[in-house]
């Protein structure tokens, strides 16, 4: 259980403050530091988490237990629908010091969590830290009823008896009054609070997207519900381009801002989209080059968890790892981490205001606008359009330009090609609307598959 008197661990907290002043240093660990810190919290050393001291992963210190969770969090909502798949994935993973794991009732359609249940079950208990969420988003499932059915059955496909990192989903969405009506007025805030108290969640938290109120409410009245955690959306473009890149449709705000807010509240942050859906490895080439002419051997995603990783406020840093490559490959990268440096830090800067100039659309290929009732394959149409702009196809010159004609041909010669089913494209689209409360980056959808439908008009 996480203590629940904020001042209690006082002395850590200063120390670690003390500790974290310049970017990357504080918390920035291999193993050796949180083995001692996580050994002294407990009194056997077969508490320890699987791989600690049998690897080079690097670790965090969850300030109010002590545990060690890996700087590389294992994120199960894009999981390969096949048990023997997982189950090697998540093997490797705890072989290589992996530790938590994170998944969602609504992933999937529910099978994330049965994957993940019976990948893990595998090991013993105490060798994993497994986080699931209150996906409660959709109205049918506000009352407490159907909310307590779905915080069950997480127990029951995950195969455990406690969750170790429990969160509120998707907080903002919907702003203050579906916040309220989600979690206060149906009293299910209270019940998760108590389901802590009595051990069967450790650690309580909460996931945002979209409106910035009741991710600054849920923090300013910290000291009434005691966050062991929060997750946000953070990575080198979002840091200070989030709220101009999703057009201000509705109260945002940039990760600079979320990052900042929780440090100051003493919340540990847990990063999700460090890669945003995968965007960064499909960079505009002469942005890539201008890494590459730095650290040649690296990729672009290395670069970028290594930016995420270098904050001492993160706990862990989710990748969803479905391709063993991918998971080898950022294995590597935590084991163990080096953090940037203040050149790299300022480069990495540079790239991001660099990729302001490119129209791309930011979607994260998150799928949870998905399934459109028209069959529109809205992050496959969004992730095209995106590697057309990288590879400047787009935008389109002036109709009258001498090469208008062939790189309209081209754009619509490689949408057929990467959607074979013309059903599936853009102009399938009727701006129903449906999708708009379900984007957590706050896209108007609609609007966007409009100028994608204008390019393939015929004239």
């Amino acid at each position: 259980m996480n203590n629940k008197n904020p001042n209690s661990d006082i002395n850590r907290r200063q120390f670690l403050q003390q500790l974290g002043k310049g970017v990357g240093v504080a918390l920035s660990m291999t193993m050796m530091e949180p083995l001692r810190m996580f050994a002294d919290s407990h009194e056997s050393s077969q508490d320890l988490p699987q791989g600690v001291g049998q690897n080079r992963m690097t670790y965090r210190v969850q300030r109010g237990s002590g545990e060690a969770i890996s700087l590389l969090g294992f994120g199960m909502m894009r999981l390969p629908d096949d048990q023997k798949e997982v189950n090697q994935l998540v093997d490797y993973a705890i072989a290589h010091g992996v530790n938590y794991f994170d998944t969602a009732p609504m992933y999937m359609g529910g099978r994330s969590e049965v994957l993940t249940g019976n990948a893990l079950s595998r090991h013993p208990r105490n060798k994993f830290f497994v986080a699931t969420k209150m996906s409660n988003q959709n109205r049918r499932l506000w009352s407490f009823d159907e909310s307590q059915r779905m915080y069950e059955q997480s127990f029951e496909r995950l195969k455990v008896d406690h969750i170790d990192y429990y969160l509120l989903h998707s907080i903002g969405n919907g702003g203050m009054d579906t916040l309220r009506s989600r979690f206060f007025d149906n009293g299910l805030l209270d019940f998760l609070m108590k389901e802590r108290e009595a051990g069967r969640i450790k650690h309580l938290g909460f996931s945002y997207h979209g409106d910035i109120r009741p991710f600054d409410y849920l923090l300013d009245h910290n000291d009434e519900y005691h966050w062991d955690f929060c997750q946000i959306q953070m990575n080198f473009l979002d840091w200070r381009h989030a709220s101009l890149n999703k057009g201000g449709w509705k109260v945002d705000a940039d990760a600079e801002y979320l990052y900042t807010k929780c440090q100051k509240m003493g919340v540990q942050c847990v990063i999700m989209e460090p890669l945003r859906g995968g965007a960064f490895g499909r960079m505009a080439s002469e942005l890539t080059k201008r890494l590459k002419a730095v650290r040649p051997n690296d990729s672009t995603a290395r670069w970028a968890f290594r930016w995420v990783g270098s904050y001492p406020n993160v706990l862990t840093t989710l990748s969803g790892m479905n391709r063993m490559n991918h998971l080898v490959e950022n294995v590597e990268t935590f084991s163990p981490l080096e953090n940037c440096s203040e050149a790299e830090n300022m480069l990495m800067s540079e790239i991001a205001d660099s990729m302001m100039g490119y129209p791309t659309i930011p979607c994260t290929t998150c799928s949870y606008c998905m399934p459109c009732p028209y069959g529109v394959d809205i992050p496959g149409n969004f992730a095209y359009y995106n590697d057309a702009v990288n590879e400047h196809i787009l935008p389109l010159p002036d109709k009258l330009a001498a090469d208008y004609a062939t790189r309209k041909q081209q754009f619509v010669e490689g949408l057929r090609k990467s959607l074979p089913n013309v059903e599936s494209w853009a102009r399938s689209c009727t701006d129903c609307e449906e999708c708009l409360a379900k984007c957590p980056q706050q896209i108007r959808i609609p609007n966007q598959m409009a100028r994608i439908v204008e390019l393939l008009r015929k004239k």
